[in-house]
Parts: C-alpha cells; sequence; structure tokens
C-alpha cells in the first residue's frame, strides 16, 4: 500500500468519525428538545450555578460566605431576567424557540424575590443553558453567559 492510499484511507476514516459525531450529535439534540421547558430550567439551573462558582472560585481565594454571596446575586431570577434580554438578539433560532418555551412554561411556584415576569423570563434563560448543557455544547454555552454577564470569555473557564 503507497502512502497516499495510507493518508488517503486515513482521511476517510476521520470523515467518517466526523460524521458519526455529528450523527451522534444530532440523535442527542433531537432527545433533548423532546425535553420539558422546565426539566431543561432544571438542568439549566445546575449548570448555570456550576459555572457561576467556578468562575468565583478561580478569580479568587475568598471566604466562602463572601463567595455565597457573589455567585447568588448572580444565579437569582432578577440578574438572569437582565442576561435574557441582553442575550435574546443573539440566540440562534433553535435556541430563541427554547426561550419561549421555558419563558411561556406554567412553573407551580415563583421566586420571593423577583416578579412573575422576571422569574419567567429566567426560567427561559434556564432553559436555554439547560438545552446547550444537555446537549453538549457547553462552548456556545459559556459563550452566552459571559455575554450575559458582559464579561470577557478568557473570565469563564470551565473545562
Amino acid at each position: 500500500m503507497s502512502v497516499t492510499e495510507d493518508s488517503g484511507r486515513a482521511r476517510s476514516a476521520e470523515n467518517l468519525t466526523d460524521s458519526a459525531d455529528t450523527q451522534a450529535s444530532d440523535a442527542v439534540t433531537a432527545q433533548v428538545r423532546q425535553y420539558s421547558p422546565l426539566t431543561l430550567a432544571y438542568a439549566g439551573d445546575a449548570a448555570y450555578e456550576l459555572v457561576i462558582r467556578t468562575m468565583l472560585v478561580r478569580r479568587a481565594n475568598q471566604p466562602v460566605h463572601r463567595l455565597h454571596r457573589q455567585a447568588s446575586s448572580l444565579v437569582k431570577a432578577e440578574k438572569q431576567s437582565e442576561m435574557a434580554g441582553i442575550l435574546e438578539p443573539l440566540l440562534t433560532e433553535e435556541e430563541a424557540q427554547i426561550y419561549r418555551r421555558g419563558r411561556n412554561a406554567r412553573a407551580n411556584t415563583h421566586a420571593r424575590s423577583a416578579g412573575i415576569q422576571e422569574y419567567r423570563r429566567a426560567t427561559g434563560f434556564e432553559a436555554v443553558i439547560g438545552f446547550l448543557w444537555l446537549s453538549g455544547r457547553k462552548e456556545r454555552m459559556l459563550d452566552l453567559i459571559a455575554a450575559g454577564l458582559q464579561i470577557s470569555r478568557e473570565e469563564i473557564r470551565f473545562e
């Protein structure tokens, strides 16, 4: 077998792998799209809080009560609603659809410190974050979080 044939087979194998990864990713995304918006928001709430906590810890080694106060100010419904307003023009059509489903979902609870509209927008934001997290699109999720917080993407590292 010649070197050209061997490298051609290697490229074909890479293309098949890329194609299989894309198909698997598409299948996961299709499955995640079927989740209820409140389920996506549930996962998004956890993913967002983990990103925020990681970001704060990496910024500086601080007392836990200070970290908690900072995290609480960033994960509350008011802040998430504000972020949703910043992000709406940046969302893809698919993300916008997920956002609307989350925003319009009827939850049996609401935040004590936020109004109904803020809580709904926050739920839409969390649904988008959950959708991206569960679909394996963590880089896009981090890009949106950085844009919503109006900070540089380098400030949010999540390996």
